[in-house]
C-alpha cells in the first residue's frame, strides 16, 4: 500500500490517525457518558479483504495515462467521509465503486474524459478532496449508464497567477488547502478560508459546495471570495469575466457556485485574497446559562465589531472537547487584522459579553495567538483533530454524526428546542438508550446564527445504517419544520435531497433542470445530486 495514498476507510493518508492518547480519551469519554463500550472493537479494513465488481468500462489508448482501474484507487473514490461511509467501509461493503478513476493532469485531460464519457454513456463524478459528508462523491448512481468515472482533480493544484495590486489570484481547482496557502504565503497574502476539512478539501470542492470557512463573521462563505470561474461542461467551456462586482444580469459565477458538479467541472477560479494578519487577540468567555450566551452572541453579531471567531459551544460539547468541565457554555472569541491592533475591539466585545452574564479570567490579557491557547485552544485542537476520530469511534461501535443549519434570531430558540428534542427521542426509540446532543454556532450573521448540532449514541450492532437513517430523518424533518435550511455549508449531495426538494421553490427547480439540460443534455455529471437528470 502506498503510504502517500488516502485511506479508503477514514480521514487523511495512510499512517495519519488518532494518537494513543486521543484513543484513550475517546474510550474514557464513552465509558463516562454511557457506562459501557459497545461490544468488541472492529479493525479497519484492508484492501485485500474487499472484492469489487469488475469495471464495466474499458480504457482507450488515448486515455491510458489518465484513466485507471486500480483496485485501491477505486476503493478510495467509492465513499466520502460521513458516518454511513465509515460504517460501510468497516463492514467491507463496497457494492458500487467507480468503474474507473480519472487523474487529469490539465484541463485538456478533463475535456478528453468528458468527451469519452459522452461517447460511451458513462456518468462522471467530480472528486476534489473526497471530504463530502453528504454522499456528494458516491458513485452509486441510478439510471441507464454504461459505468461511472470518478474524476479526481488533485493534479490541477497550482496558483497560476497572482495580482498583488488587486489582491487576487488565478488558481487551479484541484489544489488542497495547505498547498494553496503555501503558494500564496510568499506574496504575504491569504485566501483566509479554513473549513474543518481544510487539509483534505480542494478549492473546486469549496466552490462547488458553497463551503463555509472557519471564520465566524463577514466573509463566511466561499461565495464572497470568488471573482470569476472557469468551468468545463459537456457542451464546452464557460468562463465568466473577472470583475470586482457587476450588475449585468444574473451572475454566471453564482450559477456554478453550489452546483455540486451537476452543471460542469470547475477547473480554475480567480479568488479574492487578503493580507496575512499580524495582530491577534483571543479569549474564552463562560456562560452558566446557554440562552444568555446565545443572547450575547446575537449582540456581538449586530455590533459591527466583526470578530474573526465568535463561536458559542454548549456545555455538553465543551466537556466532550475538553474546552470546559461541562458546567458552562464556552464562547470562543477572537479578533485579527493585518492593518491595526485589535485590543480595542476585544475590549468592547468583552463589555458586551459581560453585560449578558459572561465570565472570563480578568487577570490575564487576551492571548495574542488569537484562539490557540487556553479553553479556546483546547476546543480548536479538538475541532481540527475531530475528522481523525470518526474511524476510532466507528471501530468502538459508537455513532457520532453532525448536521447544521441556519435560522433567523427570532426563531432560534424554537428550532433549538424542537431539533434537540426530536433527536433525543429518535435516539431513544431506535437504540433503546439515551444519547448525547450538543450544539455550537459556526457562523454568525446580524439576522441569525448557523447552529451546528452533534449527536452521539451507542447503536445496536448490525443495523447501524438503519438507525442512523431514522435519526437523520428526525433531525432533518425538525429543521425543515422549524424554518431552517437543510444545510448551511455541508452541501446537499445525495443524503439531503429529500429535504432540499422541499426547501427550494419548485419554479427554481424547473429552471435548474433547464440549465442542466442546456449544459449537460445527457445527464452525465453527478446524477442524482440536486436534481434528477
Amino acid at each position: 500500500m502506498d503510504a502517500n495514498r488516502y485511506k479508503f476507510w477514514g480521514w487523511g493518508r495512510v499512517g495519519e490517525e488518532a494518537t494513543a492518547e486521543e484513543r484513550a480519551g475517546l474510550k474514557a469519554h464513552m465509558l463516562l457518558r454511557f457506562g459501557t463500550m459497545n461490544g468488541d472493537e472492529m479493525a479497519p479494513p484492508r484492501a485485500d479483504e474487499i472484492t469489487l465488481p469488475p469495471p464495466r468500462l474499458g480504457i482507450p489508448a488515448t486515455l491510458a495515462d489518465v484513466l485507471t482501474a486500480d483496485h485501491e484507487d477505486r476503493l478510495i473514490h467509492s465513499y466520502g467521509k460521513s458516518y454511513p461511509d465509515s460504517v460501510r467501509a468497516f463492514a467491507r461493503q463496497y457494492p458500487h465503486p467507480p468503474d474507473l478513476v480519472a487523474h487529469p493532469a490539465n484541463e485538456a485531460d478533463v475535456i478528453a474524459v468528458l468527451d469519452h464519457a459522452d461517447s460511451v454513456g458513462a456518468a462522471v463524478i467530480p472528486f476534489g478532496g473526497g471530504s463530502s459528508v453528504v454522499g456528494g462523491v458516491e458513485p452509486a448512481v441510478r439510471g441507464d449508464y454504461a459505468g461511472v468515472i470518478s474524476l479526481d482533480l488533485q493534479a490541477l493544484d497550482r496558483v497560476l497567477e497572482v495580482d498583488t495590486v488587486s489582491r487576487a489570484a488565478r488558481i487551479q481547482a484541484g489544489v488542497l488547502g495547505p498547498h494553496l496557502e503555501a503558494q500564496l504565503k510568499p506574496y504575504g497574502l491569504t485566501l483566509r478560508h479554513y473549513p474543518q476539512s481544510f487539509e483534505y478539501s480542494s478549492l473546486g470542492g469549496w466552490i462547488a459546495t458553497r463551503a463555509g470557512g472557519h471564520f465566524a463573521t463577514v466573509l463566511t462563505h466561499i461565495d464572497d471570495l470568488v471573482e470569476n470561474t472557469r468551468v468545463v461542461t459537456p457542451r464546452g467551456v464557460c468562463e465568466s469575466r473577472r470583475l470586482p462586482g457587476s450588475g449585468a444580469g444574473p451572475s454566471p459565477d453564482r450559477m456554478f457556485i453550489g452546483s455540486e458538479g451537476i452543471l460542469g467541472v470547475i477547473t480554475e477560479a480567480w479568488m479574492r485574497l487578503q493580507a496575512r494578519p499580524v495582530f491577534r487577540a483571543g479569549t474564552a468567555v463562560r456562560f452558566r446559562d446557554w440562552h444568555r450566551g446565545v443572547a450575547a452572541v446575537r449582540l456581538l453579531s449586530q455590533s459591527g465589531l466583526s470578530p474573526s471567531n465568535c463561536r458559542i459551544i454548549d456545555a455538553e460539547e465543551a466537556a466532550m472537547t475538553r474546552a470546559g468541565d461541562g458546567s458552562a457554555a464556552i464562547l470562543v472569541l477572537a479578533f485579527e487584522s493585518a492593518d491595526h491592533p485589535v485590543e480595542a475591539w476585544m475590549a468592547r466585545a468583552l463589555e458586551i459579553a459581560g453585560g449578558a452574564g459572561g465570565e472570563w479570567d480578568t487577570g490575564a490579557a487576551p492571548a495574542t495567538d488569537g484562539h490557540r491557547s487556553g479553553e479556546s485552544g483546547a476546543w480548536r485542537n479538538a475541532f481540527l483533530r475531530a475528522p481523525y476520530y470518526r474511524e476510532v469511534l466507528t471501530g468502538f461501535g459508537a455513532m457520532y454524526d453532525t448536521f447544521e443549519t441556519a435560522i433567523t434570531w427570532d426563531r432560534f430558540d424554537a428550532l433549538y428546542a424542537d431539533v434537540t428534542g426530536a433527536v433525543h427521542r429518535a435516539i431513544r426509540e431506535v437504540t433503546g438508550r439515551e444519547g448525547s446532543v450538543s450544539c455550537r454556532f459556526t457562523h454568525l450573521y446580524p439576522d441569525g446564527p448557523a447552529p451546528y448540532f452533534s449527536f452521539y449514541c451507542l447503536p445496536k450492532r448490525g443495523s447501524e445504517l438503519e438507525q442512523w437513517r431514522e435519526i437523520k430523518q428526525a433531525a432533518s424533518e425538525a429543521l425543515i419544520a422549524a424554518g431552517g435550511t437543510i444545510t448551511h455549508h455541508h452541501a446537499i449531495g445525495r443524503d439531503h435531497r429529500p429535504w432540499y426538494d422541499r426547501q427550494r421553490p419548485e419554479l427554481f427547480a424547473t429552471a435548474l433542470r433547464a440549465a442542466k439540460q442546456a449544459l449537460d443534455p445527457k445527464g452525465l455529471l453527478n446524477p442524482g445530486v440536486l436534481i434528477d437528470p
